[in-house]
Order: C-alpha cells, then sequence, then structure tokens
C-alpha cells in the first residue's frame, strides 16, 4: 500500500506515534488510509450540509475495511461573488482546489481518496486533482438545492437577478423583489437549474467518476445520504483492484461528459472545466471537439435556465442514468468507480418521464446545447450556449456597445442606454486582464429583466450557468493580450451567426492594423494570488489552466 510510506517498518515509528495521536489502532495501521477532501463550510448554500454527507462517507470507508481521514479545501459561492470584484477570484480558486488536495495527498500518502463537493469550481477543481494524483477517487457531489415556491411558481436564484432588471424597468416594485429574495433558496444544495455547479455535477458521473444516480438526488434526499456512504465504500473496491482516475478519465469518457453536456444544454463554463481536466489526464481535447460532438446529438432536456425544469424534476425523471438510456449506443462504453460500464448503466436505467428526458427522435433541439464560434472577433474561438438562444435571434449583425469592464456595462443596462438591436462589448474580463474571467450574469440578468430581446453580449469573460439569451462568452484571444475584441470601437458592426458558426468584427484589416499602433492594455493594480495567476494562466480556448 502507498501508505506504507509513512506507517510500515522500524523507522516509521515518529510517523505511526503521530497516528496513534490521532486514535489510529494496531490493527487499522495494517488498513488502506483514504483521505476525505471536503469543500464543507458555512458561506456556500451548496455546502453548508457536507459535514453530514462526510460523515457518511467515513462510515462506508470504515465498513468497507478502510481508514478515513477528512480535510478541507476552500470554496466560493459565485451567486454571492457575482457583480463585483470578488468574482475575480472564483477560477483561480479552481487551481488552488487542485493543489491544496495534491499537496494532502502526496503529503499523507493516501491510499485512496473520496472528493465531497458541490459548486462551480470546486467540483472542476477536485477532478484536476484527482487526475494529477491519479489514486483510486471517487467524487461525491452534494445535489441541487430545492425549487423555491411562490405563487404557483417554481423558482430559482435567476428569478431573483432577472427582478433586479424589472425593478430598474418599473414592472416590479422592490417590496415584490424583497418577496421573491425571500421565497427562491429554500435551504442547502446547488443552485436549481442546471447552471455550472448542476452541470459539472452531471459531466461528473457522465465520465464515470461519480456513483450512478449521484447527480441529480437533491442535497436533502435521503438517497444522498445513502449514496455518500455507498460512495465511502467503493473507493475501496477501487483501491483492492488498483483502478485509478486515469483508467475512468479518458478520451472516450470526455467524449461522453460532452455528449450528456449537449443533450443537457448544460452551462458554457463545462468548456473549460472539461478541457483543464483532459489537461491534467494528459487527453488531446480541443473546441473542435465540441463542435464535432454537439453535430452529433440533440438537445433532449429543456433545463432551466433557458427552459422549464428543475434538477428536482430531472431527479424525478431518472437523472442522468435515464439521459444515458435515451443516448444509448452513441455512448462510448467505459468503465465507472461504480464497477459497472457506462452502457451497463444506461441499459437499466429507466426514464419515468419522456417530457422530461425525451428520446432523441423527439428533442427539444436538434443540435446540441452549446456551440464554439470563430471568426475575426475571435479567431482562436469562443462559447455560446445555443440552447438558451431564440431562433430569432441565431443570426444577428449590430453596432458594437464598448465597454471595459462589467461595471460599466451595468450602469449602461440599467439606466437603458442600450438600445435593441445593440452588440454589447465587455472586454478586459478574460483569464489575464479581468483577472480570472469574472462571470456576466448580472448584466445578462437585466437585460432580461428589462426585456430586451435583441441584443447580444460578448465578452472575453464568462457567463453564469444562469444566464440565457444571446450570449457569447469565452473570447479568444482576450483584450489583454491583444486579440480583436482590444479593438473594436462604438459603432462597428459585428454579426453572428450560430448556423454557420461564426462571429466577425466587419471593420477592414487595415483599420484593425491602425489601430493597433495606439493601443496600450489598461494595467490594473494586483497583488497576492491574482498577480501570480495572471501572470500564468492560459487563454481560455486551452482551458484558463495555469502554466
Amino acid at each position: 500500500m502507498r501508505s506504507d510510506e509513512i506507517k510500515s517498518g522500524y523507522s516509521r515509528a515518529p510517523n505511526r506515534s503521530l497516528l496513534r495521536s490521532l486514535g489510529v489502532t494496531d490493527r487499522e495501521m495494517g488498513l488502506p488510509f483514504i483521505g476525505i477532501a471536503n469543500a464543507y463550510n458555512t458561506i456556500v448554500p451548496g455546502h453548508v450540509h457536507l459535514r453530514q454527507l462526510g460523515e457518511k462517507v467515513k462510515e462506508g470507508i470504515a465498513a468497507a475495511g478502510g481508514v478515513p481521514f477528512e480535510f478541507g479545501t476552500i470554496g466560493i459561492c459565485d451567486g454571492i461573488a457575482m457583480g463585483h470584484e470578488g468574482m475575480r477570484s472564483s477560477l483561480p480558486s479552481r487551481e488552488n482546489i487542485a493543489d491544496s488536495i495534491e499537496l494532502m495527498v502526496d503529503a499523507h500518502r493516501f491510499d485512496g481518496l473520496v472528493c465531497v463537493g458541490t459548486c462551480d469550481k470546486i467540483v472542476p477543481g477536485m477532478l484536476m486533482a484527482a487526475a494529477r494524483c491519479n489514486i483510486p477517487t471517487v467524487v461525491l457531489t452534494g445535489g441541487p438545492m430545492l425549487s423555491g415556491y411562490q405563487e404557483g411558481k417554481e423558482l430559482s436564484l435567476i428569478d431573483v437577478f432577472e427582478g433586479v432588471g424589472k425593478v430598474a424597468a418599473g414592472t416590479m416594485t422592490e417590496d415584490a423583489l424583497c418577496e421573491l429574495e425571500c421565497s427562491a433558496m429554500p435551504g442547502c444544495g446547488s443552485c436549481q437549474g442546471l447552471y455550472t455547479a448542476n452541470t459539472m455535477a452531471c459531466m461528473t458521473e457522465a465520465m464515470g467518476m461519480s456513483l450512478a444516480g449521484c447527480a441529480a438526488i437533491p442535497a436533502v434526499d435521503a438517497a444522498k445520504l445513502r449514496i455518500a456512504r455507498e460512495s465511502g465504500e467503493a473507493v475501496l473496491r477501487l483501491v483492492k483492484k488498483d483502478i485509478k482516475p486515469r483508467d475512468i478519465i479518458t478520451k472516450k469518457s470526455v467524449r461522453n461528459a460532452i455528449r450528456v453536456d449537449m443533450a443537457l444544454g448544460g452551462s458554457t463554463n463545462t468548456v473549460l472545466h472539461l478541457m483543464a481536466i483532459a489537461a491534467e489526464a494528459d487527453i488531446p481535447l480541443t473546441l473542435e471537439d465540441f463542435n464535432f460532438l454537439s453535430e452529433q446529438i440533440p438537445h433532449i432536456c429543456h433545463m432551466q435556465p433557458s427552459g422549464p425544469h428543475s434538477m428536482q424534476t430531472l431527479y424525478r425523471a431518472g437523472g442522468i442514468p435515464a439521459v444515458l438510456h435515451q443516448l444509448g449506443k452513441v455512448l462510448d462504453d467505459c468503465p465507472t468507480v461504480s464497477g459497472k460500464t457506462m452502457r451497463q448503466i444506461a441499459q437499466v436505467a429507466v426514464v419515468k418521464n419522456e417530457s422530461v428526458i425525451r428520446s432523441t427522435d423527439k428533442p427539444v433541439s436538434a443540435a446540441g446545447g452549446l456551440k464554439i464560434l470563430k471568426g475575426s472577433l475571435a479567431p482562436d474561438g469562443a462559447v455560446v450556449k445555443c440552447a438558451a438562444v431564440p431562433h430569432a435571434m441565431w443570426r444577428h449583425k449590430g453596432p458594437a456597445r464598448v465597454f471595459d469592464g462589467e461595471q460599466s456595462a451595468m450602469k449602461a443596462i440599467l439606466a437603458r442606454k442600450i438600445r435593441e438591436g445593440d452588440v454589447i462589448v465587455i472586454r478586459y474580463e478574460g483569464p489575464r486582464g479581468g483577472p480570472g474571467m469574472p462571470e456576466m450574469l448580472s448584466p445578462t440578468s437585466a437585460l432580461m429583466g428589462l426585456g430586451y430581446t435583441k441584443v447580444v453580449l460578448v465578452t472575453d469573460g464568462r457567463f453564469s450557468g444562469g444566464t440565457r439569451g444571446p450570449c457569447i462568452g469565452h473570447v479568444a484571444p482576450e483584450a489583454a493580450v491583444g486579440g480583436p475584441i482590444a479593438f473594436v470601437q462604438n459603432g462597428d458592426l459585428i454579426e453572428v451567426d450560430l448556423f454557420s458558426k461564426k462571429i466577425d468584427l466587419c471593420v477592414d484589416a487595415k483599420e484593425i492594423q491602425k489601430r493597433k499602433k495606439t493601443w496600450k492594455p489598461p494595467v490594473k493594480p494586483l497583488r497576492g494570488a491574482l498577480a501570480r495567476y495572471a501572470k500564468t494562466v492560459e487563454q481560455a480556448n486551452l482551458g484558463a489552466v495555469q502554466r
């Protein structure tokens, strides 16, 4: 066992002495040592219940013949961090989580690992660490929050964000917004729709790194407690068989995750995260892989925010196993942490409601939920959640309204200084320029709440999984490194065509070269973690990983 390096032989007497101080017995010294990386904290709604899940994981590990050791990781709530300077810390936290788990695993020579997390950057960071450390690992995602409820309607956090725009438009009172605010989020768990947290939970299951059914089980359901214990038991089976993350995270399993992403119409952030996970596992993955699979896989689940269905509804309809069942033979057959293959899970799954999880011959849309766009504005690519874009806006050509940062754009939107037909450009919000690619849920929700229907938003930053409408992010190269988005001026025409996957700046190349001569990127005063991040982060088309 790997843990023998800290507990076997007379030379390890000092190490064992420290372990004995923890209460480790003679019998346990001969058992596998299993680390539990738990993102429990009391500031993130998706994490506040993870202490209880961690206890069930410990029970499972002990019952299966292992010794559990729990340690913490950080976790940022994107909703609380949204719309202010704190949002710049969100994406960099992914690297911090991966690094902290790697350091704990390497230092303490664990034989296996269970990662317990829920929200946006936490689960991707844990998967990156799993691929990097490559010891037997199971990921337990904490589950979605129950839907809010008001006057016969299910609610989610996005209703509150869009309520801000309605107040600005005069169509909702501040008192009504307060009532909405108090009704939308009834307890623990990740936000209710197919936003980034829940999309990544689904990707984890589709990749085979969590037990079947895990992703959609609500945080407060007793089934989540049971699967937590089973996850603890499962990691011991992996240890005994020496099945490691890189045996499960392969090119085929990552493609399965992308297929499920396309079928669900998930968050655009999955492009960043899957590419980062693939990089850690030394799997070649490019933006073209996403476009290729998008053409093959129909969009079969009309999930919030673009559709009516919450994660709770998806769970009741059969969860991810039922989605796998509908996709059927298009899936690659890959191993999973359960010991069953992906196709074995898909074959026995039951679709309990075909109006929620449709068959592939009766889809919501014939094409997958995401598209990668390229063109003169984004030579290295940009990402759009086409599942959330009305078909009337799949082609659009309009004048640019340029903002060097989210805050100035938000002020213009709330002041109703944007006109229908405009293409809002928010730049210097990329991996380096932001830094950290802050999400733009506040401006996109404000546009929806104000009632705009013909405005496109383009940014080198990111969008929340809760964003809907014609919003194009991850523009690469970003403005801060001299990408074409840096040279857009007010009034320039920008043309978007989702059918042909194009995004172009309609300005002559000679004019662009002229503008380049006088261009200087803004310099932001940075220190600490963000300064280090800005110096080492790659572009969005490479997953915004640090090198």
